[in-house]
């Protein structure tokens, strides 16, 4: 699983000519699920990001999280996260999960964050073409990739 996590002060989705989602300030999250995710992966990323330390204190020290400033989510699915470009200039995107894979994942991503911190969560649509918009916030972008972090495996990068 891997996200991205942008700290925005506003940020939109919009998909086939419909806002699908509005946050003001807060994070979106751009998610991509593979194959080897589990319900231990979506716990941990829930976890990290709800409690991440990326906002501003009153010292403006990046002190607080998003439970502890009130912060809104917007999440995104977004499989080209898993692109692969070791080969040629065409992205291979076969560590991606299909739809039958990724889409309970993401579901299931949706409702635990939601449960978690006791608020709707914004959201786009998945799989479809959709035009994302956003005010990055000093910017503030943190990556998690859960095989790194979780199943402590290193990612091959040869050029």
């Amino acid at each position: 699983m891997r996200v991205l996590i942008q700290r925005v002060i506003e940020a939109s989705v919009v998909s086939d000519g419909e806002l699908t989602g509005k946050i003001g300030p807060g994070l979106l999250l751009l998610v991509g699920f593979e194959d080897n995710d589990n319900e231990k992966h979506l716990d941990y990323s829930v976890k990290k990001i709800l409690n991440l330390r990326i906002f501003d204190d009153q010292h403006g020290v990046m002190n607080n999280s998003l439970m502890e400033t009130g912060g809104e989510l917007l999440v995104v699915s977004q499989f080209t996260l898993h692109a692969s470009v070791k080969k040629g200039n065409r992205p291979s995107y076969v560590k991606a999960s299909k739809p039958e894979k990724a889409i309970p994942m993401y579901e299931s991503f949706l409702t635990k964050l939601e449960e978690s911190c006791g608020k709707k969560i914004e959201s786009g649509v998945f799989g479809a073409d959709m035009k994302v918009s956003l005010v990055n916030d000093g910017p503030v972008t943190i990556w998690i990739d859960t095989m790194e972090t979780i199943d402590n495996k290193q990612r091959s990068w040869k050029i």
